[in-house]
């Protein structure tokens, strides 16, 4: 990225504020998926378009991949893009997007009708064609606003095809970095649960003593902490990896799902020593309980972050069923 989107003190400070209204997943959406996608595929002249204004938070990004029908398998999306004069137009629809109902730029992977192959295109907000609704009803990161995308007959300019995009695999690159940051994520809530706790236990008495002089209490006490010790380890791991140009998709997935799943044994264990305070808002470790579920199954789900790993260590892909059509004799 060069020196123009450069972090100053002033944006420094104008992305201090957003966080106050915007939550870190938010962000790292805009940032770690959106304006990652162009840095690394964009062309020179869209770097210079979009990410000075992004970087300030003048505008807000969002990035499209998941399908209603294609989560796990996101390489099979239909959304399509088909090429006419001057430029391309989608049809489809994306559903779990991020940011999308607020979103200037949307970063939106489609299929090319002419190749077959994934592609990427930055679509503006008042394009023609194009609306996005906020889903309701969630039980966790509520503050994230994810909804629904669907493309009309949605006219993009060829200028605004992102060349770096032939493939699921230039997508894959992407997530593989958010990944690492998303990894971050469920250590500063487990953190969080481990402070309240632990601040808890000590405050609240039972049976003449407080809670913390429980030896069963301070034996979860210190699984929660160890989990979060190696969860910390996992994720400096990860960065120094990816800062030696050595990291892989298999090391992604692997800490980002591992993590994932510590951090929830961590959060279950905060709201066991809870009690019935555990599912009260007002102590937070139900909002973090809650929060660390979309957080489990986003940038990939545990299982499907298993099986990329699984497939570097192997060298199988075990992602679809040997014979769809085989019936077991039993």
């Amino acid at each position: 990225m060069d020196a123009q989107v450069s972090p100053s003190l002033e944006v420094l400070l104008q992305w201090q504020r957003l966080l106050g209204s915007m939550q870190v997943a938010q962000l790292l959406v805009h940032s770690s998926l959106a304006m990652l996608t162009i840095a690394l595929c964009g062309s020179e002249e869209q770097k210079q378009k979009y990410l000075p204004s992004l970087a300030q938070l003048k505008t807000v990004a969002c990035w499209a991949l998941t399908e209603p029908d294609y989560g796990s398998d996101a390489s099979s999306l239909k959304t399509t893009a088909t090429k006419v004069d001057g430029g391309w137009v989608l049809e489809g629809q994306k559903r779990w997007i991020g940011n999308s109902s607020f979103a200037d730029v949307l970063v939106i992977f489609s299929r090319n009708t002419t190749t077959n192959q994934i592609n990427g295109y930055l679509v503006k907000k008042d394009s023609p064609g194009l609306t996005a609704t906020k889903i309701p009803n969630k039980i966790g990161l509520r503050i994230v606003q994810n909804g629904d995308i669907l493309l009309k007959k949605v006219f993009v300019p060829d200028e605004d095809r992102l060349p770096g995009v032939n493939s699921f695999q230039d997508t894959s690159k992407v997530l593989a970095v958010s990944q690492v940051m998303v990894a971050w994520q469920p250590i500063g809530i487990s953190m969080g649960v481990y402070d309240m706790c632990a601040r808890y236990l000590k405050e609240r008495k039972q049976f003449g003593a407080p809670l913390a002089a429980f030896q069963i209490n301070q034996q979860k006490l210190a699984r929660m902490l160890g989990n979060i010790q190696a969860m910390t380890l996992v994720g400096w791991r990860l960065c120094k990896l990816y800062e030696e140009g050595k990291m892989t998709p298999g090391h992604a997935s692997l800490g980002k799902s591992w993590i994932t799943s510590m951090a929830r044994e961590t959060a279950a264990l905060g709201r066991e020593l809870l009690g019935g305070n555990g599912i009260l808002a007002d102590f937070l470790v139900a909002k973090a309980f809650c929060d660390l579920e979309p957080i489990y199954t986003y940038e990939g789900t545990y299982d499907i972050n298993s099986l990329v790993t699984g497939r570097e260590i192997t060298g199988f892909a075990s992602f679809k069923p040997a014979s769809v059509s085989q019936r077991s004799r039993l």
